[in-house]
């Protein structure tokens, strides 16, 4: 009898899922985001998309930066981004620790499996971590400005950002793994 064959690589269906995902986080992150932001809360549409779509596909570590580096390059398009180049660096790590954050087990009683919400509040920390200290490096430092204060603004963002991405992540990440049978 014949071991089964090993998969290699993301099947066409991942990768359709994948760049749907993305183009979903985008336009998001251009209506809604826009909107949401202009009431004091900063969405990042594509980082919580990208987080579903590690959790669903399940990728390899090195798939999992793959699909960060898209992320960070679909980030680069004007309206999606005020600083240039730094999503970049900001969506490989977080998709980095999204990545690794999959192969740990989260369920609590055998059904609800938490791994979504702490896996996308964590990711959305390192993601938007590295953005906040880069751009407050670039815009900051190098102005002479408030360190501290910079930072504290950046924090109150990303935390609230990290708890809106967990949430919306952990009630679609069931629901789309049912439809699609994962």
């Amino acid at each position: 009898m014949a071991a089964p064959a090993r998969r290699e690589g993301l099947s066409t269906r991942d990768i359709i899922l994948v760049a749907v995902l993305l183009a979903a986080g985008a336009v998001l992150k251009l209506t809604v985001g826009s909107l949401l932001s202009s009431m004091g809360m900063k969405p990042n549409f594509i980082i919580a998309m990208y987080c579903l779509a590690i959790i669903i596909v399940r990728p390899t570590v090195a798939q999992s930066l793959v699909i960060g580096l898209l992320a960070g390059l679909v980030c680069q398009v004007p309206m999606l981004n005020a600083t240039p180049l730094l999503n970049i660096p900001s969506e490989l790590l977080g998709a980095l620790a999204c990545g690794l954050l999959i192969k740990v087990p989260m369920r609590i009683g055998g059904k609800l499996d938490l791994n979504p919400l702490v896996n996308t509040f964590v990711s959305t920390l390192v993601s938007g971590g590295v953005f906040a200290f880069l751009s407050v490096y670039i815009n900051v430092m190098s102005t002479g400005g408030d360190l501290m204060v910079a930072l504290a603004a950046y924090a109150a963002i990303v935390l609230g950002t990290a708890t809106f991405n967990a949430v919306l992540v952990q009630v679609l990440a069931m629901p789309l793994k049912k439809v699609l049978k994962r």
